[in-house]
């Protein structure tokens, strides 16, 4: 064998396997299609993510903390409304508890952990390549390249995707389904400071997002934007330029951040959801998108994957330390039960939410309204809206608790 593990994308999930792995001594080979180099670029991506008070303590754990305190700003309270209503849900930090998340750009997460993949010699990258055969049996997963080399591991993980060949080709089917909606994301500088407070303002044609960022390099205050616009507006959003499209961000939030620039070329992403049948094939692991994707509505979906790799490193550790096969069907069993429960909850809840807020009407409305009152009354309810936000539900993984296993 070749490595203890082949790893089918070197992404944000990918990596983060390759690496918590790497922490224990597990051997990987990552192969990707892009020149990883070129993911790290603003050009590339300019979108940011919540990193889950969880996920930043798995960070931790794998080294990559400094990231975090250096660049990532911490989300403090976190406001929902209804539009601009005045009945809003409000969380927040207690004092001396963990932020409920870190705003962090995407491509700096991306750079530290191609930088810590790179200097781990447990981990062998290989990218750009192209991956001509996955072939499975009972003994062993087969990777052919393109260029000719052959490699070999008892277990191969696709980590490679919501669109992800390896799924495709071990032919596990997916529930899946389309958005009528399209997500806008951008950056934009601001006059009011945001004071660590993320922003959901809930319209009917989507969320908008006001996301915390550390300050811009001339001081002023800075926040990620994901605004959720119908299909129809899309292609016009693509070419709204910088003031037209600060104006429209403007209308919508009612002076929340004062004065605002956009800073950063905006992007639209369509949106849709998606789960696949099983997380598990012959000598077959699916992690992170190749598995689940969701509506971004709750800013979960980086770290459902994130939660993927915690609980696989720890079931793929424990049984490589009992001398178990970790490609066998017992072990791949334990990941996608731990999981797919989760998985399923998170993504039926982000669902649900987005279709109660897109329904049209003073009557919808006025009960959205009192829902949230209603939950910013109930102490236990609103303690669980916050534990899921951190992601500190269920049984975790030690790396969630920011220990190696």
């Amino acid at each position: 064998m070749d490595a203890d593990v082949i790893i089918i994308g070197g992404g944000l999930i990918g990596s983060t396997l390759a690496l918590a792995l790497a922490r224990h001594d597990v051997s990987t080979i990552v192969v990707d299609t892009q020149d990883l180099d070129t993911t790290v670029l603003s050009a590339f991506d300019g979108r940011a993510s919540a990193i889950a008070s969880a996920s930043a303590r798995m960070l931790r754990a794998l080294g990559v903390g400094d990231l975090l305190d250096s660049d990532g700003c911490a989300i403090r309270s976190i406001r929902v409304t209804d539009g601009i209503a005045p009945q809003y849900l409000h969380f927040a930090a207690e004092e001396g508890d963990d932020a409920l998340g870190i705003m962090v750009e995407n491509r700096l997460l991306r750079l530290a952990l191609l930088n810590a993949v790179r200097a781990a010699p447990q981990v062998q990258l290989i990218a750009p390549a192209t991956v001509v055969s996955l072939v499975r049996d009972a003994h062993c997963a087969t990777l052919t390249l393109a260029d000719g080399r052959v490699f070999t591991a008892p277990l191969a993980i696709a980590a490679d995707g919501r669109r992800s060949a390896t799924r495709e080709a071990a032919g596990i089917r997916l529930t899946a389904w389309s958005y009528p909606n399209a997500a806008l994301v951008t950056m934009v500088a601001h006059s009011v400071p945001h004071g660590g407070v993320a922003c959901e303002l809930f319209y009917p044609t989507g969320p908008l997002a006001l996301l915390p960022m550390t300050d811009s390099a001339d001081g002023r205050p800075r926040s990620a934007i994901v605004w959720t616009v119908d299909d129809a507006a899309a292609a016009g959003a693509r070419k709204l330029g910088p003031k037209a499209l600060a104006a429209e961000i403007a209308a919508r939030i009612d002076g929340t951040l004062g004065a605002i620039e956009i800073i950063a070329r905006q992007a639209v992403w369509p949106l849709g959801y998606h789960h696949a049948a099983t997380y598990q094939a012959e000598r077959l692991l699916l992690v992170g998108d190749a598995a689940h994707g969701i509506h971004p509505i709750a800013g979960q979906g980086l770290n459902m994957g994130f939660r993927d790799v915690a609980a696989a490193t720890e079931v793929l550790v424990d049984a490589l330390r009992t001398g178990q096969d970790i490609g066998a069907p017992d072990v791949l069993k334990r990941q996608s039960q731990w999981r797919r429960f989760d998985n399923t909850m998170v993504g039926a809840v982000t669902d649900g939410l987005n279709r109660l807020f897109a329904v049209p009407g003073g009557m919808p409305a006025a009960v959205r309204r009192f829902g949230l009152a209603g939950v910013q009354r109930i102490p236990p309810l609103k303690a669980r809206f916050m534990a899921e936000a951190r992601g500190e539900t269920g049984q975790m993984p030690s790396l969630l608790r920011g220990e190696l296993v």
